[in-house]
Parts: C-alpha cells; structure tokens; sequence
C-alpha cells in the first residue's frame, strides 16, 4: 500500500512557530502512520529548496520514518512557506509565498515509476498554480491510471479556474472538499450557484451529486464539514455518522484536518472496507487533528487500533 501526497512541501509560518505542512504532504504523513503497521507507506512526492527550511523538511520527513527519495532538490528557488492566521472564530487564512521550489516540480523517470506503482495518489489545485508543476501533476496521475486518484479541492486565494478544476476532476476516481468550497466549485463548473452567503445551505445532496453526474467516473464526493464530520456521497447512497470530537489541546488549531480526513479516506478506500467504516476513521483522524497543534500530529493508539488486523486488498 503505497500512497502518494503530489504536489506542495512547505512549511506554515504561525507567528511564534514553524511547522511543517502543505495539504498533500499532511495526507502523506497520516497516511504513512496508518499504514505503515499494515506493511504500507505515505510518500511525499514535491520539490524544496537548497535551503534551511528545506534542509529542516527533509530532515522532518526522515525522522517519521518516510523516504525522501521524491522529494526534489531546488538549487534556484527556496522551499515554500505560507504565512498562517486565525479569524476570531480560529478559522485559518493563509499568505502563500509565489515562486517556490515546489511550483517547479519535474517529472521525470522516478516519479513515472512510482506513479504506475502506487495504489493510491492525492493532490490539490493550488500546486497547479504554475504551467511546470501543473502538467507534471497530470502526467503523474496519467501514469497513475490504475491508483485510487483523490482530487482535495482545497481553494487556495486565486490559485484556482474552472480549467484546472474540470481537468483534476477528470483525472480523479474520487473529490473531496468542505462545505465552503461546494458551492464555489459547482458555481465555477457552471453547474450551480450558492444559495446563501455562508455557502452552507441548499441541497447540499443535490450539489455533491451534481458533479458526481458531470464526471462519472468520479466514485465518490467527500464533503467536510468541520465539527459537524464528514459526508461521503455517491450516486446511490449518502453516507454520514455522529460528528467526532477530542479534548482540545493548547494552542489547537484546524490546520491540516481535512488532510488526514483525506488519509482515513484513503486508506479505508484501499482496504477495500465498507463507505460507512472508511468515514468513521477520517472522521477519528480528522477530528483528532483538529485538537492539536499543526497539521502533523501524532495520531493516538486508539485511531491506528482502527485499522491494525486489516489486511490490504490493493
């Protein structure tokens, strides 16, 4: 089981720390750590710079135990950074630096055999912001043809047009994004509009299956929706559980939970488990990661227990 995070490698800049991130490489690492029992891996598949910050990644990396193997190394631009604020509700907004090491992501032999080796891939639109990572992600997930392919909306400021989400939706087998993104995805698509300002109201069923319609190779739509859990719809069925919920540690924040909602997804997709039992551990994994500081966490005993005994089908 192996199962890639394509795309940006950086870190969240808070103003009194750093700590590793950018959504892909999140998904990585959790997935690496609910794998990793199973005999799987999490590969972060991006580009840092020649740098200290990239020198630090590398070394993050390393010390959960992942390869770095595919992550290149950038002599001319520096590792990425994005600069990290809350609002009053501790929702968080996010200065993301332009022209760095991952916007120049190559492919290249390596990243064409892991991409026809993995089993499972998920990437996003912003690292789709420059014309040489964009069409190395696609030549990726063209290789990747026989993978589970998760397109993670996850609407970046501008970094993002209706031809970059059409075409990440075709390459997909399955999309997930949260309840503010719904709307603004379908609206961009041409398929719908928003129905109120929050974008939280409307058929919320009726949107997510708008574009199961559109794309129908698409398997399935997972819908988060913060402290209310995770949707999974398809086009025969909607699935939802009780909303999951963990003490709150100090200095907790929301950044990173839908990526390891992304994880659970995953690695539930490729055990080849029930939808209903695939949702209850990325609801666990994200919810937990929701109590904690930064995006990367270690996840408890209790969510790796979740799939320890499973056996990998993929």
């Amino acid at each position: 089981m192996t199962i890639v995070g394509l795309g940006e490698a950086l870190f969240d800049l808070f103003p009194d720390r750093q700590v590793l991130g950018g959504a892909p490489l999140n998904v990585a690492v959790h997935a690496h750590q609910l794998a990793v029992g199973l005999g799987g891996r999490g590969v972060v598949v991006s580009r840092v710079g020649q740098d200290d910050l990239g020198h630090a990644l590398m070394a993050d990396v390393a010390g959960r135990g992942m390869t770095g193997e595919f992550v290149q190394a950038d002599p001319d631009h520096p590792t990425g950074r994005v600069y990290v604020s809350f609002s009053d509700k501790g929702e968080p907004s996010y200065e993301i630096v332009k022209n760095v090491a991952w916007d120049w992501l190559q492919f290249d032999p390596d990243l064409e055999d892991l991409a026809v080796n993995c089993q499972a891939v998920c990437f996003g639109s912003l690292a789709q912001r420059e014309a040489q990572s964009r069409n190395t992600i696609y030549r990726f997930l063209t290789a990747a043809r026989n993978a589970v392919r998760l397109f993670d909306v996850n609407l970046r400021q501008h970094y993002f047009d209706r031809q970059v989400l059409e075409r990440s939706c075709e390459l997909a087998t399955a999309v997930k994004l949260n309840d503010q993104e719904l709307p603004i995805v379908l609206r961009t698509l041409g398929l719908a509009a928003p129905t109120t300002s929050g974008g939280s109201g409307g058929d919320v069923e009726g949107m997510t299956r708008a574009i199961l319609k559109r794309f129908s190779h698409l398997k399935l739509v997972a819908l988060t929706r913060g402290a209310q859990g995770t949707v999974i719809q398809t086009l025969t069925e909607k699935i939802e559980d009780q909303p999951v919920s963990y003490p709150m540690a100090d200095g907790a924040d929301a950044v990173g939970a839908g990526d390891a909602c992304s994880a659970g997804l995953l690695v539930g997709l490729l055990l080849r488990w029930p939808l209903r039992r695939t949702l209850a551990l990325s609801n666990h994994t994200g919810a937990y990661v929701a109590s904690q500081p930064g995006a990367t966490p270690k996840l408890p005993g209790m969510i790796l227990e979740m799939v320890k005994g499973s056996t990998s089908k993929a």
